[in-house]
């Protein structure tokens, strides 16, 4: 499904985010990246989805690999999750989630959210995913926290994306909230077979929903395992 080999990335400050990361992810997998900050976690994120260049490497999605061609294809098949949640306060909960859809829409019609019915459907079906249909016409900073993380959810998955990309999709959250958008992801992840890779720093979580864990430090792969032989040493050397 996803291959990445050698990635590499430098920034402007001297910071050598990637140090040439080497990753195989699978169909359907769920596979939580863990690292503390500044590991390279986002980074590699948006090196994924194309909103961050890289200086050496290779990506490739179904065996293509991803250049400035390909892209707007792979942003196409690719939804995005937001630590920030990045939603728009004044629209509301409906029009947040069609803004999922303004890469594939008719650019004329999206600048005036003129979307179609049938995206108008798609879009009250993504919120009833999220088990948010009642909210669907309250303005964006009429929700809590949790409440707009689930809608930045939707407007990731209206899309029908392959790949799922959460960058840090609870940190702001509390337990209960953190718990009920993990299991969302996983549902979503069961349910409609989309790869999901989650950066994550709560390990618990990590182990408690992804069937994979890789571990970042200092913009280099340290650990890759599968989640049920990770072991509380592999703990101690993400986290010393």
């Amino acid at each position: 499904m996803l291959e990445i080999k050698n990635l590499r990335k430098n920034f402007e400050s001297g910071t050598e985010a990637l140090k040439g990361v080497n990753l195989k992810i699978n169909k359907g997998e769920f596979v939580s990246i863990l690292g503390p900050s500044g590991s390279g976690k986002t980074t590699l994120l948006r090196s994924i989805n194309g909103l961050e260049s890289i200086d050496n490497g290779e990506i490739f999605l179904h065996n293509k690999k991803i250049d400035r061609i390909y892209l707007p294809e792979v942003q196409k098949k690719t939804g995005m999750i937001f630590q920030e949640f990045n939603l728009v306060n004044n629209l509301s909960t409906i029009n947040n989630v069609l803004t999922g859809l303004l890469n594939s829409s008719s650019k004329f019609l999206s600048m005036f959210y003129l979307f179609t019915r049938e995206q108008k459907l798609e879009a009250l079906q993504s919120l009833e995913t999220v088990d948010l249909l009642d909210k669907a016409y309250s303005r964006a900073d009429e929700l809590s926290g949790g409440q707009r993380q689930r809608v930045g959810i939707a407007r990731a998955i209206i899309k029908k994306p392959l790949l799922l990309l959460a960058d840090e999709p609870v940190a702001s959250l509390d337990p209960k909230a953190s718990n009920l958008i993990m299991s969302l992801l996983k549902k979503i992840n069961k349910e409609f077979n989309i790869t999901i890779i989650c950066n994550l720093h709560q390990i618990d979580l990590a182990t408690r929903y992804s069937d994979r864990i890789v571990a970042l430090l200092n913009g280099a792969i340290m650990l890759d395992k599968l989640t049920q032989s990770f072991s509380k040493e592999n703990f101690n050397q993400i986290y010393k």
